[in-house]
């Protein structure tokens, strides 16, 4: 098999990238005619608390990401980065949500012992990612309302800026979230945990 005719594998700190994309971002004003244009990420009201993931490990295919909005269930819009997955596995997966004003921490962890989580038509509402990302096949500044590699569901607004790619690869994956939705969301080795006091730690 031929190799696709242009690669992007250059190793690159996620903060760098972000540093570079994120003001074009704003200056595009994502949130304003997302909102605008009903572009709002999550199909639910979200809860109002950001949760935590990380994984040693993301493999996606099919990689999209555009600016959006979600909100809470008073109303209130929150601006996030949508980030979807065509196919996506995740090794050592770990969330964790903390409960506000107690020493209390839920937890799952999943994907260990070689077998790692995976998901289908993954769409992610972030506020931070942190991580060492190589991309495969980037395009860059590309029209968020034309992206076509990741899920069908994952466009932003026309004319708003968007970004995608043929594979990812993020290493000491870290993110906040407001949500995640899936086609499918297997969790090997699932085990979920309420920590109280000194164990209620979260993933990172």
């Amino acid at each position: 098999m031929s190799e696709p005719l242009e690669t992007t594998r250059g190793k690159t700190r996620w903060r760098r990238f972000a540093a570079l994309t994120l003001p074009a971002l704003a200056a595009a004003g994502f949130i304003v005619f997302g909102m605008a244009n009903g572009a709002i990420a999550a199909s639910f009201a979200v809860s109002g608390q950001t949760f935590k993931v990380s994984a040693d490990k993301l493999v996606g295919d099919g990689f999209v990401q555009y600016g959006g909005a979600v909100q809470d269930g008073n109303g209130n819009a929150h601006p996030v980065a949508v980030s979807g997955i065509n196919k996506a596995t995740l090794t050592n997966l770990c969330q964790s949500v903390k409960v506000p004003g107690a020493p209390v921490v839920l937890t799952i962890n999943a994907g260990g012992n070689g077998k790692p989580a995976r998901a289908s038509n993954l769409l992610l509402d972030l506020t931070e990612l942190n991580g060492d990302a190589t991309f495969t096949n980037i395009e860059i500044g590309r029209d968020a309302g034309t992206l076509n590699k990741g899920p069908a569901s994952a466009k932003g607004a026309t004319g708003s800026f968007g970004q995608q790619a043929d594979r990812v690869v993020i290493n000491d994956l870290q993110q906040v979230a407001w949500s995640t939705t899936a086609g499918t969301f297997t969790l090997t080795g699932l085990r979920l945990k309420v920590n109280v006091g000194a164990d209620a730690k979260e993933c990172f």
